[in-house]
């Protein structure tokens, strides 16, 4: 295929904006996909995705097309198209996609309007060097206020009204003159080498020999393949039994296999400059394949394409198996995971309380919640999660600066010099009438007000700086509560500043529990031990002796509840006889429940990490 007749592009908008359902309607129109065979949400192959209504991993799909004559040059185009998620947890998901295409579709709501997100997403479509194509959705809905959110579009861009496609992805109206939008404006990829830098210096002329040389931007792992690698090719071309060789990780193998994607994986004679495909390596050990590496042939004597930056965990929580007998069990789930998720991390830690497990770190609670949720489903695995927490840098009296991933690690007060933590600057879309509550919770969690401006015609943007602490609060959801879920939130790690935060230990049966440990503001503290205590009581379960519930900080007891004893009379089931029998019984009982009580633990059972992970999501 002609360079000059592909057209590589992506989906971009704010989650639940209509991606998924306006690219079935491409996938129908080419004839990617029979209409018997059509389903909602095709691209969206992993069941949570489907349960949820949301896309959680990128997708690629090649779509074939001749326009109608009397609008374009009636010739056959490939259109490779990548859809991408739209929560914010899932960024590097998109920054991925981006690098290997030239233009993407900019989606927003008839309905809803540009949202927070979408600033987000256009940002980092702007930063790639990306034709951006203005496209309103949902026009078909008699919620739709399309001529409002085409004005507010414009403001955005920059752009005429005429410059706004607007279409149905229910109906399918505007989708084919949407196809051949992206046809007259999105570059072919011969303009992509040097768009992406792939040589060391700028001065530097493409790949004079034409030697093969690809970006990896996804990856998957087939139990009977070993790794698939997700490629954009930049130079060249490859075929089967090609001789090649990751340029990173200076490993060669022979492909087995090229192709591309229809969606579902399908075999092709070969893959040329400015395709996207997939090459079967056959690799079955872990840690070979990268993002972002170069897959070239091992003839290529040039260095590596310019990757992408490596995912930084915002949010750290540790998995441990309910069951140590689990162990291997876990740590191969991980592994395996990964080769479908590269932007979490995991490394095995051990708790005195809880045995040995894994220090995960994730992009956010979402991503957090779907890693575990795979696990469990796809691996069935059970789990216990401990509370979820960021990284603080700390500066000991004695000068040593240290990196804390965990509470539980956390060091003492009396120990602590300064502490440091991560500062996001945040902005929120909201109608005005929600300003005042959200300026209650915006203080309420430690928030600094930056800007307010005003974002079409009856929105309002807040520009504020707040811990990444008190995000984590719960605080997306009191937003979407406060503003009767129409205001959106997105976010960057800016900076980090001075914290005044301190841990709290949880003890139940004066045993501290390393999965319940918090570092908490020193301000709410007394008011986060209470909550914590007050839901650990209500879902613990009764014993034969009377324990404690306990919240430690400041080095003392803040917060505490007892849970009774279960009631049961040794001499219940006697009948008839002396009555110092029944009384010996007791007195044998009384001490026994005495000593119990002394030494006896507490067995916390897995459903109460779970119930109080989420109570604190």
């Amino acid at each position: 295929m002609n360079p000059a007749n592909i057209r590589n592009f992506s989906i971009i908008a704010h989650i639940d904006h209509g991606k998924s359902t306006l690219a079935d309607r491409m996938l129908e129109i080419t004839g990617t996909i029979e209409k018997r065979k059509m389903q909602e949400q095709v691209l969206d192959s992993m069941e949570l995705e489907r349960e949820r209504g949301i896309t959680i991993k990128m997708q690629p799909v090649r779509m074939t097309w001749t326009p109608k004559p009397y609008t374009l040059n009636p010739k056959p185009y490939i259109l490779n198209l990548i859809d991408t998620p739209g929560h914010i947890d899932f960024s590097y998901e998109v920054s991925r996609a981006l690098k290997a295409v030239e233009g993407s579709i900019l989606l927003v709501d008839a309905t809803q309007g540009v949202q927070a997100q979408t600033l987000t997403t256009l940002n980092m479509a702007r930063d790639a060097g990306l034709t951006i194509i203005p496209v309103v959705s949902k026009i078909d809905s008699p919620l739709a206020s399309t001529d409002e959110v085409v004005s507010e579009v414009c403001q955005l861009l920059g752009c005429a009204v005429e410059d706004v496609m607007k279409v149905s992805g229910r109906t399918g109206e505007g989708v084919e003159a949407l196809l051949e939008e992206v046809i007259r404006k999105v570059p072919p990829p011969h303009t992509a080498v040097s768009n992406m830098d792939v040589s060391s210096s700028s001065s530097t002329p493409r790949n004079a020999t034409n030697v093969f040389r690809s970006l990896i931007f996804d990856f998957q792992y087939s139990n009977h393949t070993g790794v698939i690698v997700y490629i954009r090719v930049m130079s060249g071309e490859v075929k089967r039994h090609d001789r090649l060789i990751f340029k990173i990780a200076e490993r060669e193998f022979e492909a087995l296999e090229v192709g591309i994607f229809k969606p579902d994986n399908t075999p092709a004679e070969k893959l040329s400059e400015g395709e996207i495909g997939y090459i079967v390596t056959g690799i079955k050990e872990p840690g070979v394949a990268s993002v972002g590496d170069t897959v070239a042939s091992n003839r290529d004597s040039q260095p590596p394409l310019p990757g992408y930056q490596s995912p930084r965990p915002v949010v750290w929580a540790s998995i441990y198996p309910e069951s140590q007998d689990d162990l291997s069990l876990l740590r191969q789930a991980l592994g395996r995971l990964r080769l479908s998720d590269s932007s979490f991390t995991y490394e095995e830690e051990a708790s005195g309380t809880l045995g040995k497990g894994y220090r995960c770190g994730f992009l956010g609670m979402l991503h957090m919640e779907i890693v575990t949720e795979r696990l469990r489903r796809e691996f069935d695995l059970e789990l216990v999660v401990t509370q979820p927490s960021i990284t603080y840098t700390v500066t000991m009296k004695d000068g040593k600066e240290v990196t804390i991933y965990s509470p539980a690690l956390f060091p003492d007060d009396h120990d602590i010099k300064a502490v440091s933590e991560p500062i996001v600057t945040m902005k929120i879309i909201t109608p005005p009438e929600y300003l005042g509550t959200l300026m209650k919770s915006l203080y309420d969690h430690e928030a600094e007000v930056l800007a307010t401006e005003n974002f079409g015609d009856n929105r309002t943007m807040l520009t504020s700086h707040m811990p990444l602490r008190e995000l984590m609060r719960n605080f997306f959801d009191e937003v979407k509560s406060v503003s009767s879920g129409y205001a959106s939130i997105s976010y960057d790690i800016t900076e980090n500043r001075v914290a005044d935060v301190i841990r709290m230990d949880i003890l139940v049966a004066d045993e501290p529990v390393v999965a319940f440990a918090r570092v908490v503001s020193r301000r709410r503290a007394q008011e986060d031990a209470t909550e914590m205590v007050d839901k650990l009581y209500k879902v613990m379960p009764r014993e034969l002796f009377t324990y404690k519930i306990q919240a430690k900080a400041f080095g003392r007891i803040i917060a505490s509840e007892s849970i009774s004893g279960k009631k049961k009379d040794a001499a219940g089931t006697l009948s008839g006889g002396d009555i110092t029998r029944k009384m010996k019984l007791r007195e044998k009982q009384k001490e026994g429940r005495k000593r119990l009580k002394e030494h006896g633990s507490v067995n916390i059972p897995q459903d109460v990490f779970v119930k109080m992970m989420r109570a604190g999501e």
